[in-house]
């Protein structure tokens, strides 16, 4: 291994959304919505859908291959493959396991991690860790969702928010000075029953009693994850760049994780970014937890919003609660 850590970017970009689209409209034959309500507290339109074949796997191999074809990267050449979810394909084995084997990607070690909307920063944290130490040279990192598998669809409240979606980061080594500079992770196990799935693991097995009484499902306190959300992702930005040595000045774009239209303007306002200095795709496809900001960090790269060279910053809050932001000098 490396006595001298090498700098660690991003080096291939890919997502993959499902085709289903589900729009406020739809949602208004379902429960007491409507268009206007949803917009206005959210800034949601329309989110997407897997279909019922489809699994967290099957989204994540296909984000997985477009980021590979991205970095000129062959399946063989991955090194560690980390998938970022909360829906996984089941208990065990890991989905990471589930696409190293339909990649073929024989020389990889696999293995998910759960930090619900914030795991593709702290997967990104941990990736990179094994490449800067000289342990890898290339990680997959993966994050993958089907929220709508796990919500219930007759609380107006939790349905009208999530997504499903994928989206893929290659890393590797990358010219020193640039790449990730700095990550802020934290979590805060105080706020647990905000954000949760009361049933099914090993706390609370499945049982009759819990699917007649809809634990199975996620719920949440949506004022309060509101609260926490518009005061730390701004309190973790300016953690990231102090630790990256830098100022808001410096910061030329933010990536955020997609969940709501008025957090997102607070950690704006926050780092004192004009509008068009901030990726936006929430209302085309809600809140996607882990997979929201890869998603929307290889859509703003694809359309040029973010050159080689540029300071970018990346910045999640989710249940635990948990929260991470990285800082990246972007290098390709």
């Amino acid at each position: 291994m490396s006595s001298n850590p090498r700098s660690v970017g991003i080096v291939g970009l890919g997502s993959w959304l499902p085709d289903n689209k589900i729009s406020n409209y739809d949602l208004m034959k379902l429960v007491d919505t409507s268009d206007e309500w949803i917009l206005s507290r959210t800034g949601i339109s329309e989110r997407r859908k897997a279909s019922e074949q489809e699994a967290a796997s099957d989204l994540g191999l296909m984000a997985a291959r477009r980021a590979l074809a991205a970095a000129n990267v062959r399946p063989e050449e991955i090194d560690l493959i980390i998938v970022a979810t909360i829906t996984p394909d089941m208990f065990f084995p890991a989905t990471a396991c589930l696409i190293q084997k339909n990649l073929g990607a024989i020389n990889a070690a696999a293995f998910d991690l759960s930090a619900a909307c914030s795991g593709f920063i702290y997967a990104l944290s941990v990736g990179s860790q094994f490449i800067a130490n000289g342990h890898y040279d290339t990680v997959l990192v993966v994050a993958a969702e089907v929220m709508t598998k796990i919500i219930n669809w007759e609380d107006r409240n939790s349905c009208i928010l999530f997504g499903d979606g994928a989206g893929a980061a290659v890393l590797q080594p990358v010219a020193k000075d640039s790449g990730f500079l700095s990550f802020e992770l934290g979590a805060d196990g105080t706020g647990a029953e905000y954000l949760q799935i009361p049933a099914g693991g090993s706390r609370k097995p499945a049982s009759l009693e819990t699917v007649l009484n809809k634990e199975h499902f996620l719920k949440m306190n949506g004022n309060e994850v509101f609260k926490f959300a518009v005061k730390k992702m701004g309190d973790i930005s300016v953690k990231a760049l102090e630790k990256a040595g830098l100022t808001e000045e410096d910061l030329d774009y933010l990536v955020p994780h997609q969940a709501n239209t008025r957090i997102i303007d607070a950690a704006r306002k926050r780092l004192g970014l004009a509008e068009d200095k901030v990726y936006i795709n929430l209302d085309k496809y809600g809140n996607m937890s882990s997979a929201s900001i890869p998603i929307a960090l290889s859509e703003a790269v694809a359309k040029g919003y973010i050159q080689k060279g540029n300071i970018i910053l990346l910045v999640a809050f989710g249940a635990g609660l948990t929260w991470g932001s990285a800082v990246i000098k972007w290098a390709i």
